[in-house]
């Protein structure tokens, strides 16, 4: 749509947060307009068919703390198919790859650890202190190295730079669900019915008179209020300014960086023989002893595919070496841990590669040790004008589609309340 040269709330990004914003104020009788640089909606979930009968969540794919979840019911008002089968990551183990004995070993270990983390963020929480996650680490247990690769995977990077505090004020209720039309499938059509400027990139916002004046690469609007929802790493990185500038914002922002979590989608040419083929949703990780390794999802949905998933620093590594690089490795790990008949039966499909993703430059928040208050100084609203919303805002769902949607209906019903109070 065309840029409105001013507007009651401007809401400023078009994922999750924006959206459940937008959803919230839709009904208020106040104009409103999404802005987006993006030339979608969606943000950190977005879904791509990697072939003709592949869906590929590029982002965030799983409906986590489901029971807890407001996309559930979104996905039944929209009728998207909900997907309840347990996920891969433990039960659903291909045992050739790690047999059953030595992965109820690693279990019970990583089990040992969060019950650790618990206990010392107890003891940190009354003695006003914090410290990283890997303080938590049993010295010279055999599966350290394996316990920081899964940091990689739920936090987006290594337990050195994980807050115990933060980590342990997640909440997750272990049921995880799938939309098996995507799950940024679902956000775009969730956002379909939103007043959209897509294609408007923000580059200030001047707060510094009466109205908030907003630049953006299609033109200036003003605005009675803001809704920012943009990710940490744009706020740190100043690539979004503020006048006048907002330094509270912009520290909390540096202690709530986005980790990596990469994904790529491999195509797979399954044997006539159904004996010899792989299961549907399988998780194929082996029993090795670094932290530099990849997870793969074995056909998800009983899809002709593989789904491999790196995240920290060697996600990092892996996307500075250029394009292919994830896909590359996927198929080394899986022929490594599966047999060389595997390097002519998979085919590369598509990759992300979100730290190179200029509106995004990262995947999820995490809180950097000493760093877990400031979550609720992000979020906190600036002169009744300015209102902060996104996952690193969530105090307990941080990390999620979920987390961002709702923080987003947080904001807005502030802005409904300074509004009730004038």
């Amino acid at each position: 749509m065309s840029l409105p040269s001013e507007v009651d709330v401007a809401i400023i990004g078009a994922g999750a947060a924006g959206l459940g914003a937008a959803h919230a104020l839709n009904n208020s009788g106040l104009s409103i307009i999404v802005l987006e640089a993006r030339d979608r909606v969606g943000g950190r979930g977005h879904t791509i068919m990697a072939a003709p009968e592949i869906t590929f969540d590029v982002g965030c794919g799983w409906l986590h703390s489901a029971d807890r979840n407001s996309f559930v019911g979104i996905a039944e008002q929209l009728n998207f198919e909900i997907d309840k089968t347990r996920p891969p990551w433990r039960e659903e183990a291909f045992d050739e790859a790690f047999p059953p004995r030595e992965r109820a070993d690693f279990i019970g270990a990583l089990e040992d650890f969060y019950d650790r983390a618990e206990e010392a963020a107890r003891r940190l929480a009354k003695s006003g202190s914090d410290s990283a996650a890997n303080a938590c680490l049993e010295p010279g247990n055999r599966w350290n190295p394996m316990i920081d690769a899964i940091s990689t995977y739920v936090n987006g990077c290594e337990l050195d730079q994980v807050s115990i505090l933060d980590m342990d004020a997640y909440e997750d209720t272990e049921i995880n669900w799938r939309v098996r039309r995507g799950y940024g499938a679902l956000m775009a059509a969730y956002g379909a019915s939103c007043p959209l400027a897509l294609n408007t990139q923000v580059t200030l916002i001047d707060h510094s008179g009466r109205r908030v004046r907003i630049e953006t690469s299609r033109g200036t609007l003003s605005a009675g209020k803001a809704i920012v929802t943009v990710p940490t790493n744009l706020i740190a990185d100043e690539t979004i300014r503020f006048h006048p500038a907002l330094p509270a914002k912009v520290d909390a922002a540096c202690g709530l960086p986005l980790g990596l979590a990469d994904k790529v989608m491999l195509a797979l040419d399954q044997p006539q023989d159904s004996n010899d083929a792989l299961p549907k949703d399988g998780n194929l990780r082996g029993a090795t002893m670094r932290t530099a390794m990849g997870t793969f999802h074995l056909r998800p949905f009983g899809q002709p595919c593989i789904e491999g998933f790196f995240g920290g620093r060697f996600a990092q590594q892996l996307e500075d070496a250029g394009d292919g690089a994830l896909a590359a490795q996927s198929i080394d790990e899986i022929v490594a841990l599966l047999g060389s008949d595997f390097r002519r039966r998979l085919k590369p499909l598509a990759e992300s590669r979100w730290a190179h993703d200029p509106f995004a430059r990262g995947s999820y928040s995490h809180a950097l040790p000493g760093h877990a208050g400031q979550r609720a100084v992000l979020a906190a609203p600036v002169d009744g004008r300015l209102f902060f919303a996104g996952e690193a805002t969530s105090p307990e769902f941080f990390s999620t589609a979920h987390g961002a949607r709702d923080s987003g209906e947080r904001a807005a019903e502030e802005v409904m309340g300074t509004l009730a109070k004038g």
